[in-house]
């Protein structure tokens, strides 16, 4: 029977491999009824309704990228550091676009506060140590890595920088060379 086995965390996965495929907007509990074939009502018993199943594939993205970026920070300072935390983002972005989409999925408070959102914050923090950054410039800072990686990701994704040379790759490193050093000379405020 289809529905032997169907867990809150079987549905989350496959939803998730869904996003992937298909495209995080598309994911819905009718879709993913269809995967398993079977009827929508069955579902209800492990998951709300579609947000709260994009939620939870939201808070799951989230939980992964924490974790490959805590194993690939570990022992690593500086520039080192920073292309570490920089390519987990850019590789889990093109392993799993549409759990990277989910990542970006806007959460209530308290989704948001026992996601772990806040893990990626430290990990950030814990890279610009190696630059010796005061307030208000290792927030500013911050946010500045947040947006570059996610703008650059982003329109990577959407194929904006297949038109031209030099190849993306090469313009990566050259925006993470050129970070380094900002955050090396950070302008006085």
């Amino acid at each position: 029977m289809a529905r032997v086995g169907l867990t809150t965390e079987r549905l989350v996965q496959a939803g998730a491999e869904l996003a992937d495929e298909l495209g995080f907007d598309q994911v819905t509990v009718s879709e993913l009824a269809r995967r398993f074939g079977v009827k929508v009502a069955s579902l209800y018993a492990h998951v709300k309704n579609s947000r709260d199943l994009k939620t939870r594939i939201a808070l799951l993205a989230l939980e992964e990228l924490a974790d490959r970026g805590a194993d690939a920070l570990a022992g690593r300072a500086g520039k080192d550091a920073l292309t570490a935390q920089a390519n987990v983002y850019r590789d889990y972005a093109r392993r799993h676009p549409g759990r990277y989409a989910a990542a970006q999925f806007p959460l209530d408070p308290q989704a948001a506060a026992a996601s772990a959102g806040g893990r990626h914050a430290q990990m950030t923090r814990a890279v610009l140590r190696g630059y010796d950054l005061d307030e208000p410039a290792q927030t500013h800072a911050v946010r500045l890595l947040g947006g570059f990686f996610h703008g650059y990701v982003s329109l990577e994704l959407a194929g904006g920088f297949s038109h031209s040379a030099p190849g993306s790759q090469e313009s990566w490193e050259q925006c993470l060379n050129a970070l380094d050093a900002l955050l090396r000379h950070w302008p006085a405020s």
